[in-house]
């Protein structure tokens, strides 16, 4: 038998706690990269942001033509009204396209702008008519998806696809799946089914280190340099970066310190990425600009 002295057992004792000591610290680092990770090329603790007019307190969805900066369209959650506005400046023009309703996002494709509101339906009319106060050429698309809430929808001009992702919808419920529907856009601003598909989203909690929940998305776009997709979700607090068979590749805490609420996500030309935030009674409105640098 081994004869283990009092002064020996000290020993031993302190052997081991720094041991669990060590590991508790190695495991504390591990979550806190996690949570404080950020995107390849995109450090979202330093925006460089754009305060919104008052009318746009409540912006929802944002949107580049062809990925010009130049002008942001952007629409709040309440009139059907499209905004168009310099960035960095509170001179907007407004066009109004329908009555009042829960309108979530918007898209330019082909000079046509898309509007979604919260029902699945969409509202479509040419480019050219943002130079009006109201527009009388709206096409209201109906029926198109199952009853849901809907709030993120992208068109994309390089595939003239348009993509709609369901917030909430009966036949995600108790799964960690989300539902996602794909258009073809015609030239006279109607829409075409053309498949559906799902996203599956139980890695998310493992890759923020934080616990989400369900996943409810608010906005999407493609990244024009990588091609990937970026998802954000104002419930959540989180963005997540898939491929193009929308796998989920990644996800990222997002601090609220920074963003009050995420509702509306673009790119533009040059791969810079933009986060519009719904204000509150202590923060306006605003756009957050993420300058894209290359490692």
């Amino acid at each position: 038998m081994v004869n283990i002295t009092k002064h020996n057992k000290h020993i031993l004792i302190i052997a081991m706690l720094s041991i669990s000591v060590t590991f508790i610290a190695v495991s504390c680092i591990g979550k806190n990269d996690k949570a404080l990770a950020l995107p390849p090329g995109y450090n979202l603790n330093n925006p460089q942001k754009y305060s919104m007019p008052d009318i746009l307190q409540e912006i929802s969805g944002i949107a580049f033509n062809k990925g010009d900066n130049t002008f942001v369209y952007a629409q709040q959650d309440e009139d059907g009204k499209l905004f168009k506005l310099p960035l960095g400046s509170k001179d907007e023009t407004v066009t109004k396209f329908a009555g009042k309703g829960d309108y979530e996002d918007v898209s330019v494709i082909n000079n046509w702008v898309i509007l979604l509101k919260s029902n699945g339906d969409l509202f479509s009319f040419p480019l050219s008519e943002t130079k009006n106060e109201s527009t009388g050429m709206v096409k209201e698309n109906t029926g198109l998806v199952p009853k849901g809430e809907y709030e993120g929808m992208f068109a994309d001009e390089a595939t003239g696809n348009v993509y709609l992702l369901c917030k909430n919808c009966k036949t995600d419920k108790g799964s960690k799946l989300t539902s996602g529907y794909v258009f073809a856009f015609n030239n006279n601003g109607t829409f075409k089914a053309k498949g559906t598909f799902k996203i599956n989203a139980s890695k998310i909690d493992n890759l923020t280190g934080k616990k989400k929940g369900t996943f409810h998305p608010s906005a999407l776009a493609i990244n024009p340099l990588t091609k990937e997709w970026y998802i954000i979700s104002s419930v959540n607090k989180v963005l997540v970066v898939l491929d193009s068979k929308w796998g989920i590749k990644n996800a990222y805490h997002l601090s609220s310190n920074t963003f009050n609420q995420p509702e509306g996500i673009a790119f533009d030309k040059q791969g810079n990425l933009y986060i519009s935030n719904e204000g509150s009674e202590t923060q306006v409105g605003n756009i957050l600009r993420f300058d894209y640098k290359k490692k």
